[in-house]
């Protein structure tokens, strides 16, 4: 069975687009071949597996880690699945909406070829949950932006270790039994942060989280009453923009921008990619 694929990365995360709008690749799309594929050694390589999916009548984005588990959503690869849908459905100017665990996406295409996501309404939004320690030297804050965010603000990310450290919080009891995504960031400015983010399911620092992002900006936010955007450097080497509108001590019309690009497409015999995995 031959499947054709499209690797795009969005700010550095880095994805395998998958067109299943017609659902014929469901059955084959497994844990253990997602993880296969994602392999950077031995298979295309991604942070992450995103499908495009019909579900009646209305536009899936199926995400899963490089683990092979599925996840509720991913802010860079929900831009990324705009551009991509965009592409296959021939629409790459008018807004749209899509489907998630998370809830429903909206995305707009920008004039500078950056693509901009409506994300779901942040929940759960938990101030100092965790105090300073030797782990992590910075008090540590709490909110559910689609997936769960752990966030710290420290004074030098690039000095951070960030495995360790966010394995230490990915595994904390506080953060049971589900987990959670780790991330560090530091002030640069009232309204521009520097980001580094360990991300639940890839086990591992990754060059941009659009969901880590978000939850640290509308943090930064609640802690220092900041206006809105908020722009955030990752490692990858770009910087997005996290905008919001306050209701109270909550926020609402959340949206994230940054880039979305494609780096190569190719095909994938699965049946020869399952053999060359077990010789």
């Amino acid at each position: 069975m031959m499947f054709h694929f499209i690797k795009m990365t969005g700010a550095g995360n880095d994805f395998i687009m998958l067109d299943n709008l017609d659902l014929s690749l469901s059955e084959s799309l497994t844990g253990e071949l997602i993880a296969a594929l994602c392999d950077r050694h031995f298979g295309i390589g991604g942070d992450g597996l995103i499908a495009a999916e019909s579900d009646g009548g209305k536009l899936r984005m199926r995400y899963y880690n490089s683990d092979g588990g599925e996840a509720e959503m991913c802010g860079n690869g929900a831009r990324c699945f705009a551009r991509f849908v965009g592409s296959l459905l021939g629409n790459e100017e008018s807004p749209f909406s899509f489907e998630t665990r998370a809830g429903t996406i909206h995305a707009r295409f920008e004039d500078n070829g950056r693509v901009t996501v409506g994300l779901t309404a942040p929940e759960n939004m938990k101030l100092n949950v965790l105090p300073a320690s030797d782990a992590v030297p910075a008090p540590v804050h709490f909110i559910n932006t689609g997936v769960p965010h752990a966030v710290a603000y420290l004074d030098r990310v690039s000095d951070v270790d960030v495995v360790r450290m966010g394995a230490f919080l990915r595994w904390h009891e506080m953060f049971a039994p589900a987990g959670t995504n780790a991330n560090f960031a530091e002030i640069l400015s009232p309204r521009h942060l520097k980001i580094r983010t360990y991300e639940r399911g890839v086990e591992d620092e990754t060059l941009a989280c659009g969901t880590g992002m978000t939850a640290a900006a509308l943090v930064h936010a609640a802690l220092t009453g900041c206006d809105s955007p908020v722009s955030l450097d990752v490692a990858g080497g770009d910087t997005l923009d996290v905008g919001f509108e306050r209701e109270g001590s909550s926020f609402r019309r959340v949206t994230l921008t940054g880039p979305a690009q494609v780096v190569f497409q190719g095909e994938v015999d699965l049946d020869r990619f399952r053999e060359n995995r077990k010789a």
